[in-house]
């Protein structure tokens, strides 16, 4: 069922921005969906929930539900690179450690994201999927 809906919540996030033209249109999209990001709490602001290889500071959390999903809360100081980690937490929340550690990310390609942002914003976008993933894992594995 995770799996389907990562694949759900890639499908609608390619939809949302295939009725933007503009690249410029599309940040600012962007910028709007880091509005919506679920936030950190203020105390996990830490170097221990910082991500590593990102320009700008990304703290990131992740936490198990009762019913074994993992959620994700995170800030960031810069307005693109808060969007850019709110659309993978809007991807990956609610879904099993498992699907997060095994999808397949299409999505950011199919939108163009990889070929638009600056090398050190790909870059700081693969050490969030990393650290999402590496959160994912580690919630597994208390599991068994």
């Amino acid at each position: 069922m995770s799996a389907e809906l990562i694949s759900s919540r890639q499908q609608d996030v390619i939809e949302e921005f295939s009725l933007f033209d503009d690249w410029m249109d599309k940040y600012e999209h962007l910028i709007e969906l880091g509005k919506d990001v679920p936030a950190i709490d203020s105390a996990r602001k830490t170097d221990d929930h910082l991500i590593r290889g990102c320009q700008s500071k990304v703290w990131l959390a992740a936490d198990e539900t009762q019913d074994g999903k993992v959620e994700f809360t995170a800030d960031s100081d810069a307005i693109i690179t808060k969007g850019l980690v709110g659309l993978m937490v809007r991807v990956f929340s609610g879904a099993e450690a498992r699907a997060i550690a095994e999808a397949e990310l299409h999505f950011l390609d199919a939108i163009g994201l990889h070929q638009h942002l600056s090398p050190t914003r790909s870059n700081g976008l693969a050490s969030m999927v990393k650290q999402m993933r590496l959160y994912a894992a580690a919630l597994a594995a208390r599991r068994t």
